[in-house]
């Protein structure tokens, strides 16, 4: 019997979401005969195991006490609710500034260790999807596969929005102004990361890049219809858009029931594990949604507690499988993660986009600009925008247009499927 060949998925040590699509892509080539591995951090191990793949844990988050973790993450939480609140060029200096130095701390302390687990487990290939180069992931031995989960500007281009910019299509002075700015907060950082990874054997990173795209193969989760007109063609041999990457999951999902407004559409509010503990916003959208004829889910995290009195067309949940859920919704109220996106069009259903970070507000200008659906500020919408939002992301033929046909392009292209067989072929061509 031929010894399987092990897979590597390596994904961003301190966030869910990719390893959440890694999984998709994962599963599909453990049903090709495969050893998927996932590399994680012990602090979030879990996820790729209860979909029954193998985890292998490496410490890439710097250790510390539990008391000093807590204090140093209470304190990153306390400055990035005053940075969400500010615009996407401010928080160049502040939450972008702050999660690349944390990014280019744990790419330092995980050296090692990684260097050491891909020794052990001699991967035939690695699939990686990472905000910052790992550079023992590049310098394995073996191929390695880049997979893009955030918005397709991370692959820059002088032609479209500078990533985590926010910037509309065409607003080319709004690029200036962001790639300036950036250019000042960022470009030291950039620097000493460079200093560090020229260190390791690994060529310098161009400016403004943290990564590099695969030589070998790239996998950008963008769906067609969303897609830049880019300056710069991608090259076809090199990169692959996979129109969205839903993992099978199996888990059952039951839609509430409701006291009140049983026959009309079903609002889901989710905001990810970090919006959700802005409880000031959650609290106001509900009590506008609670005056508003429709069936309202809100995914809240771990602040239920936060939310004793509720109306009765309102509900609140803890966690809920989005994948099984939204087939039951009609709008999606969202942060604009990659993740969420991506699963809301695939499903047809419609946007409204409050972003407050990092890729979110790129999203929720692609989103306004390709007529898929409506961005909201945040924090300074009023009860009518509110509600003309929804009415507007429901009833807008345009808007619904668009929906029905990215869904049947992003239902006809498994994406999942399509990474998995694009990885066997890279592998077969060794």
């Amino acid at each position: 019997m031929a010894v399987q060949k092990t897979i590597v998925f390596f994904p961003s040590p301190a966030a869910l979401g990719p390893c959440l699509n890694l999984i998709g892509i994962a599963q599909r080539l453990q049903h090709k005969g495969y050893r998927p591995v996932f590399l994680v951090d012990p602090l979030m191990a879990g996820p790729a195991r209860g979909y029954g793949l193998e985890e292998h844990h490496v410490s890439c988050l710097l250790p510390l006490p539990a008391n000093e973790l807590a204090e140093k993450m209470h304190e990153f939480m306390r400055q990035a609710l005053v940075a969400y609140r500010t615009s996407p060029l401010e928080q160049v200096d502040t939450y972008v500034k702050a999660c690349l130095e944390a990014g280019v701390e744990s790419v330092r302390f995980a050296q090692p260790g990684l260097a050491a687990a891909l020794a052990e487990l001699r991967p035939a290939l690695i699939v990686k999807d990472n905000a910052t180069l790992y550079p023992a992931t590049e310098m394995a031995g073996c191929p390695w596969v880049r997979v893009v989960s955030c918005s397709e500007n991370e692959i820059s281009d002088p032609g479209i929005p500078p990533f985590v910019s926010g910037c509309h299509e065409h607003d080319q002075a709004g690029f200036a102004q962001f790639e300036a700015r950036f250019a000042k907060a960022i470009r030291p950082i950039h620097e000493r990361f460079n200093e560090f990874v020229v260190s390791t054997g690994h060529p310098a990173l161009p400016w403004p890049e943290f990564q590099q795209p695969s030589p070998y193969l790239n996998l950008l989760l963008y769906p067609q219809p969303l897609r830049y007109q880019r300056h710069n063609p991608l090259d076809p041999e090199r990169f692959a858009y996979l129109d969205g990457c839903l993992r099978h999951d199996g888990s059952p999902t039951v839609v509430p029931t409701f006291p009140v407004n049983q026959d009309r559409p079903l609002i889901y509010v989710g905001f990810g594990s970090a919006g959700s503990s802005e409880i000031d916003v959650i609290q106001r959208l509900i009590a506008a949604l609670g005056k508003l004829p429709y069936r309202v889910l809100v995914s809240v995290g771990p602040y239920a507690s936060a939310y004793p009195e509720l109306p009765d067309n309102v509900q609140v949940t803890a966690w809920c499988n989005q994948i099984g859920l939204l087939p039951h919704c009609d709008v999606v109220i969202q942060h604009g993660g990659n993740n969420t996106l991506n699963e809301t069009l695939y499903f047809g259903k419609s946007p409204i986009m409050m972003p407050f970070t990092w890729d979110g507000h790129d999203n929720a200008a692609r989103v306004a600009d390709t007529q898929h659906g409506v961005a909201l500020h945040r924090y300074s919408w009023t009860e009518e925008q509110l509600s003309q939002a929804i009415e507007t992301v429901l009833f807008d033929p345009v808007i619904r247009r668009n929906l029905e046909r990215t869904s049947r392009h992003m239902q006809a292209h498994d994406g999942c499927a399509k990474a998995a067989s694009l990885i066997e072929r890279l592998l077969l061509s060794l």
